[in-house]
């Protein structure tokens, strides 16, 4: 094998270490809480869609069609409730601001469409590109639980028992759904 196909620790860490620094920017920014509220929603609208569910086009446009006028709604109550509470408009900065906190939530909103892009492609059923978009969003509703444990300096088994404490907010409306259909 030659030296140039060879790859050295620091080679196969940087992928690593660049996550962990992109996660470690995201997980100090305001904006994980919007993620949080998007997903909460995406999970919601994806249960709803189940019940009776229409052909993939329908529910990539329903659950994109949601991101987009949440997100909306999301700007709107940002730039009027700003103009009230300071008496004037909106400044550079805090367009800038309320516009990544909008794109937060509709990204959270619009994650489980990836799963019915894929459906659509012929890569998954979409009984399966279903489960998969509300245990991941579940799953990511927890994850951000689990990182916010230790982000306030409690122990992997608080944090875990805080993971789980979150994720029974995605979970309690899937179970709801599953009991009375």
């Amino acid at each position: 094998m030659s030296s140039a196909a060879r790859s050295t620790p620091s080679d196969d860490a940087q992928p690593t270490r660049a996550l962990r620094a992109a996660l470690h920017r995201h997980l100090h920014t305001g904006r994980v809480s919007r993620v949080i509220y998007g997903s909460v929603i995406g999970v919601a609208v994806v249960v709803a869609l189940e019940v009776h569910p229409p052909g993939v086009g329908a529910v990539l446009a329903t659950i994109l069609g949601t991101a987009l006028a949440v997100a909306l709604a999301e700007l709107y109550s940002d730039v009027v409730g700003t103009q009230i509470r300071k008496h004037r408009g909106l400044r550079r900065a805090e367009r800038r601001d309320a516009a990544a906190d909008v794109a937060a939530v509709a990204a959270g909103i619009a994650f489980p469409a990836v799963f019915f892009v894929l459906a659509a492609a012929g890569l998954l059923q979409l009984h399966t590109a279903f489960t998969l978009a509300k245990w991941t969003g579940v799953g990511l509703i927890s994850f951000y639980g689990f990182c916010a444990g230790r982000l306030a300096g409690n122990g992997v088994a608080a944090s875990l028992l805080q993971a789980i404490a979150v994720g029974l907010i995605g979970s309690i409306v899937i179970v709801i759904k599953a009991i009375v259909h």
